[in-house]
């Protein structure tokens, strides 16, 4: 029984083991080799399927446009080609006509672009049309003005690091001028104390520089302290640029509720007037609603079958 604990049969099995222990240690070694080669692929080619974001700006949007200021939206469409999703670290952006200044700004921490992915980053802007008449002198109310966006987008990149796109597209914008409004002549068809019915003969002028769709007429109409007429009317009517359109508006007022304005004009008197209102008009840059007034005016009064000539101008 003494011989199974022979010394010799310890000895191979240590033998054994201390073989094992080199080719482990041998298969150990190349393996780890494998791992670092097949790292370095990934690495590699993790490098080559990094590449470039693009961009365009893919439109300009005038949501709002008033006598006072124009809101613009420009679209950028940004597109990523990569693997991970890239940060976007600023946006900077001009705008400018013939090289003068209109705007500018930065828009920090802008979001993110995703994997393989596009986004459509909107930048809204503003320009003051007071301040752009009252930096550039030359620049005139009613005029249609170029103007040039440039925006650059810094985005960091993985493995390249951070670059900037710059982008850049043209168009025009109005700088717009409130029509002006006449009162040409009242014309009575029946006058009574209780009622006196009458027709207000109303030129508008357009000044700019860019056709105007009438769609809608709001006016007050003023003589001496007594408002005597007032309307809304809804009229579908180009006014073309530089151009006159003429309106012919019915009224009727009690002239035993007025003062002596009204009374002098009924007797054929000059008498002031003063009219306010808004115009809604449709324009090649998108809807807008324009102020329209004229104070210490002077009309004509004409009654029904008095000599017209100028009716039909």
């Amino acid at each position: 029984m003494s011989s199974s604990e022979n010394p010799t049969v310890t000895e191979r099995g240590s033998k054994d083991r201390r073989d094992d222990d080199k080719k482990e240690g041998g298969g150990g070694f190349i393996e780890k080799v494998k791992d670092f080669i097949h790292d370095i692929g990934e690495k590699i080619e993790e490098a080559v399927g990094f590449g470039k974001p693009s961009a365009d700006v893919s439109g300009i949007h005038i949501p709002h446009i008033s006598l006072h200021r124009a809101d613009l939206v420009v679209d950028v469409l940004i597109k990523n080609p990569n693997p991970v999703p890239i940060p976007l670290v600023d946006i900077d952006y001009l705008i400018d006509s013939d090289g003068r200044k209109l705007v500018s700004g930065l828009i920090p921490d802008a979001g993110t672009i995703h994997a393989h992915g596009e986004e459509t980053v909107k930048i809204p802007v503003s320009l003051v049309f007071d301040d752009i008449k009252n930096t550039y002198k030359d620049i005139q109310p009613g005029s249609i003005i170029p103007y040039l966006v440039r925006v650059v987008l810094l985005v960091d990149v993985p493995i390249i690091g951070r670059i900037k796109i710059p982008l850049q597209k043209d168009g025009e914008i109005p700088v717009p001028y409130k029509p002006d409004v006449d009162v040409e002549k009242i014309k009575f068809h029946h006058f009574s104390f209780e009622e006196t019915t009458a027709t207000l003969h109303i030129k508008l002028e357009n000044k700019n520089d860019f056709d105007l769709g009438l769609n809608l007429f709001e006016y007050e109409m003023w003589l001496g302290d007594d408002s005597i007429a007032s309307a809304e009317l809804t009229q579908n009517t180009k006014i073309e640029k530089q151009g006159i359109t003429r309106m012919q508006v019915p009224f009727s007022f009690r002239p035993k509720d007025f003062g002596s304005a009204v009374w002098d004009m009924i007797r054929g008197r000059g008498t002031g007037y003063t009219i306010k209102g808004k115009i809604d008009v449709d324009t090649p840059f998108g809807n807008m609603k324009l102020p329209i007034s004229k104070e210490g005016g002077t009309t004509r009064i004409k009654k029904e079958g008095d000599d017209d000539d100028d009716d039909d101008n």
